[in-house]
């Protein structure tokens, strides 16, 4: 009796526990939340610097016209020099001696014009008496004329000797600032070696070197900006003057000139600078670099269809890297939506929630 009751209980709690059960409830769908952005066209801009020293337009070297020993040294590098205004000299000493010299040979030739003009004026009142021949008077005119030619040469001497000396002094040409010096008291110079470099006051510039896969971007450059290292805040607007036509040799890159528009006080010669080169290419079809994947080594994008919200896998023809972004040659049209985000945790047909920040 015991054991009836005992399997009835259970047999009661058994279908209670039956009854309360719920039915199975279906797992939820895996909607993988990423970020995504509309395809479309981009202007890709891009920055390249380069390092180079502040110059001035002109730069001299000076040199002495005539060779000697230098006597005085007047100026030192970094010394500032108004035109006109004497940088170095030669001793003078032979060259005086010189200028003395054609003085008294011009003296000399002037007693004998004198002498042949007065003996041209009897022999012509000879000549009116007829006292002489017409043979003699003409060589007498010959005579005064000698005279007076070789009065006329000795005068160009004293004046070309008087330069000579003159060139004992070297002078600069113009205003500017001393950058180089190759020249000590008692050295002994010859004519037209170089002793000094002056850079002329006014325009400044920087030096640069470009290789020549960045001669077109130079030229076709939109602007030029300049940075000085010792100050950093700072930008001048640039200008390209001079791009040389020939390589270095040793270096194979070409030399460019760049003026400085509107440089003020900071601007310093000898300052390292930077050439800025900002330019931009026609607008094309790009995305982020985060969009791309690969499949057997072919570029892949996640492309969104808007009205399912699944994702399908694209195969692209990609061009130029410009930053964070990468032109699409092929393969992607304006419009269109790819995943920029989470593209490793998706797969083809999977159903994506695009971000609040970009939901088309």
């Amino acid at each position: 009796m015991a054991v009836k009751s005992y399997l009835s209980l259970s047999a009661g709690l058994f279908l209670l526990a039956g009854c309360g059960r719920e039915a199975p409830v279906a797992p939820p769908a895996d909607i993988r939340p990423v970020r995504a952005e509309q395809v479309g066209l981009h202007v890709a801009h891009s920055d390249t610097r380069y390092a180079g020293e502040v110059r001035a337009r002109y730069e001299t070297d000076l040199a002495f016209r005539v060779a000697g020993r230098v006597q005085t040294r007047r100026v030192e590098v970094g010394t500032h020099v108004e035109a006109g205004q004497i940088m170095a000299t030669l001793e003078p000493n032979d060259y005086a001696l010189a200028v003395n010299a054609a003085q008294a040979q011009r003296v000399a030739a002037e007693a004998e014009a004198k002498l042949a003009q007065q003996d041209l004026q009897r022999f012509t009142e000879l000549r009116a008496q007829n006292f002489i021949s017409q043979a003699e008077l003409e060589r007498r005119q010959t005579t005064a004329e000698a005279a007076q030619a070789r009065v006329r040469q000795l005068r160009a001497e004293v004046a070309r000797q008087g330069n000579q000396q003159d060139y004992t002094r070297l002078a600069a040409p113009h205003a500017g600032v001393v950058t180089a010096l190759n020249l000590e008291a008692g050295q002994v110079v010859a004519a037209g070696q170089p002793v000094a470099q002056l850079a002329r006051d006014g325009e400044r510039e920087v030096r640069i070197d470009v290789p020549e896969n960045a001669l077109t971007v130079l030229r076709e450059a939109r602007s030029l900006k300049i940075g000085l290292w010792s100050a950093p805040g700072v930008r001048y607007d640039g200008r390209l003057r001079e791009l040389s036509p020939v390589a270095d040799a040793s270096s194979r890159t070409y030399r460019a000139r760049v003026t400085i528009l509107q440089p003020d006080a900071a601007v310093k010669l000898g300052m390292t600078a930077t050439v800025e080169i900002a330019s931009e290419a026609a607008p094309s079809l790009s995305v982020a670099q985060t969009a791309l994947f690969k499949i057997n080594g072919q570029p892949q994008v996640w492309v969104v269809d808007q009205a399912t919200r699944k994702v399908a896998a694209r195969s692209v023809q990609i061009g130029a890297l410009n930053g964070e972004r990468v032109a699409i040659a092929s393969g992607l049209s304006a419009g269109e939506w790819v995943v920029t985000a989470g593209v490793h945790k998706i797969a083809p047909g999977q159903q994506v929630r695009l971000l609040p920040s970009a939901h088309p």
